[in-house]
């Protein structure tokens, strides 16, 4: 490989490596190791079986394309190991015979992109969407609305004055049912803000540490909390405020969402280069490398929910009302972020990323 061919490979922001005939790593470029947890100097030579799961279909991807040649992609491979965490990737694999070497050597050039950003992505439109849809009808909420429940619940009292004991239960029931619908149009109202953000820099950590504490002071005291961060990350263009709100909801639904026995919720930071989101309506592109995820051991969230989460009045709870992620969508969209889940059984992440600067 020429120097120029090394310096290409080496900038790009997928992982690549390239396989041997002995099924060693013989070239790793730069974003594999923030994939892999590992050095270059760790990667290579080493067995690659070492740095993937046992059984992966990867391996025999690798093999069956160094024995046929050509190219085979493959898409939604799970690599999760202790060193990548929880990835899921689509998996390009090439046979090739690097410059200089034998001609009966059978190397295999993989790549790997990561579909949790490509996902996120994919899906910002549409969870800034939902939450436009949700702006519009919570100013219609407000306006036609709380004033005829004010004039119900008015009358509701009044009548309770002039009824018996018996019928006092039936005039309180309206009036509670009024109180409810008006705390729900309250929290709809929250939507149609759209006033702009005052941004600053924010520490990410210093959030993140003042909401861990709220909940192990009240909904999280019984759950074990992992902290992974990455010290080195620069601040976040944001509101403090908001931010916290964000977090507080994601980490609140992971506590609500463990086991009551061995509950754990795992909070982490990172860099993440390669990570651009244009600008609605200019040329402007956002770096959005600062990833913030908060991960728990719950049962995961059903397979029918997943494609909508982030939609107003789509919950998991018996109880809820579906809103709390639709504000965080909507609240990560005004930062100019994206927010991303995967779920399954025992797992569930949330991803936030969000821009390091307005550049």
């Amino acid at each position: 490989m020429t120097q120029l061919e090394h310096d290409i490979l080496d900038n790009l922001a997928h992982p690549i490596l390239v396989i041997g005939d002995a099924a060693q790593i013989v070239y790793a470029n730069g974003a594999s190791e923030l994939f892999f947890g590992a050095s270059q100097a760790r990667l290579i030579n080493a067995p690659f079986a070492e740095f993937v799961p046992f059984g992966t279909p990867l391996l025999a991807l690798v093999e069956q394309v160094q024995h046929r040649g050509g190219s085979i992609s493959e898409y939604g491979v799970r690599l999760g190991t202790p060193r990548t965490g929880h990835a899921l990737v689509d998996v390009q694999a090439s046979r090739m015979t690097p410059s200089g070497a034998n001609k009966s050597e059978r190397h295999v050039l993989v790549m790997l992109q990561e579909r949790s950003i490509a996902t996120a992505m994919d899906r910002q439109l549409t969870h800034r969407g939902a939450a436009r849809s949700v702006t519009a009808m919570a100013a219609m909420l407000a306006h036609e609305i709380k004033n005829p429940l004010s004039g119900i619940r008015g009358a509701a009292q009044l009548l309770e004055l002039d009824s018996p004991p018996e019928s006092r239960e039936l005039t309180r029931l309206i009036m509670d049912e009024a109180d409810r619908i008006v705390k729900l149009v309250d929290r709809m109202e929250v939507f149609s803000n759209e006033r702009p953000i005052e941004r600053e820099p924010v520490n990410i950590h210093e959030v993140l540490n003042h909401v861990r504490r709220l909940s192990e002071a009240g909904f999280g005291s019984k759950v074990k909390f992992v902290e992974n961060y990455d010290p080195s990350l620069p601040p976040v263009m944001g509101e403090r405020d908001q931010l916290i709100q964000v977090m507080l909801n994601l980490i609140k639904n992971a506590c609500e969402a463990v086991p009551e026995q061995g509950g754990l919720v795992t909070l982490s930071t990172s860099y993440r280069h390669g990570v651009k989101i244009k600008v609605p309506g200019s040329q402007e592109s956002l770096s959005l490398p600062l990833e913030v995820c908060v991960m728990d051991n719950g049962p995961g969230v059903p397979d029918e929910l997943r494609p909508n989460l982030f939609d107003p009045f789509v919950t998991t709870k018996p109880k809820g009302q579906g809103l709390g992620l639709a504000m965080v969508a909507k609240i990560v969209g005004d930062h100019g972020g994206v927010i991303e889940c995967e779920s399954e059984p025992g797992q569930t992440v949330f991803r936030v990323f969000l821009p390091v600067s307005a550049k």
